[in-house]
């Protein structure tokens, strides 16, 4: 299917699908990544594909989320289980396969993965995953700082929003899911120089 097409064909769904806010929020993060796309030399148009498409499940019930994960046979761990909201990710990547016909396993782990991160992210995963925090529409605190460090250095500003995310985590007494911490860790393994960052 011609790129632009299959692109228009997921804007009407999602926008169909999805509440109006939820959907400011979609092409600000379809911005967002497509910006940083293009400056760290990603495939527009498969972060283009991936941002339209990371929030597909979002407005799901916890319920329907668990009816989509049995009906798609999905493996959830104990966190995923008593943290529903997590799972929106992994249901709305089947439903890219299923609904759209996306194969690209770049793309469809980008939208798996931007709500914990896991381990050796690519750079699309990166860029989606980043692209939600700094969205035009973000405002919380130290959000401009984010946004400043993702012009300069994607691998430090994603590493930058795992400290962020655990720490609300930890502040607000919420599960946080082990991907997320062994994404952080792993990246100051390959790289301890992003231990000099300050927060």
């Amino acid at each position: 299917m011609e790129e632009k097409r299959l692109i228009d064909i997921i804007r009407k769904k999602v926008k169909l699908k999805t509440t109006h806010k939820r959907y400011k929020h979609i092409e600000g993060v379809v911005t967002s990544a497509i910006w940083l796309a293009n400056r760290y030399g990603a495939d527009v148009y498969l972060a283009e594909i991936a941002a339209l498409l990371h929030d597909y499940a979002k407005n799901y019930t916890e319920n329907e989320l668990m009816d989509l994960a049995n009906e798609f046979n999905l493996k959830l761990d104990p966190i995923l289980i008593n943290a529903y909201q997590l799972l929106h990710g992994k249901i709305a990547a089947r439903m890219a396969q299923q609904e759209f016909g996306i194969t690209n396993q770049d793309v469809l782990s980008a939208i798996e993965f931007h709500t914990t991160g896991r381990p050796d992210m690519s750079k699309l995963e990166q860029i989606i995953y980043l692209a939600d925090f700094i969205e035009p529409g973000r405002d919380y605190a130290n959000v401009d700082k984010l946004r400043k460090l993702s012009e300069d250095n994607l691998e430090k500003a994603v590493f930058t929003a795992l400290n962020n995310t655990m720490i609300y985590v930890l502040k607000t007494n919420k599960l946080l899911h082990p991907n997320t911490l062994d994404c952080r860790n792993k990246m100051l393994i390959n790289n301890p120089s992003l231990a000099d960052i300050s927060q």
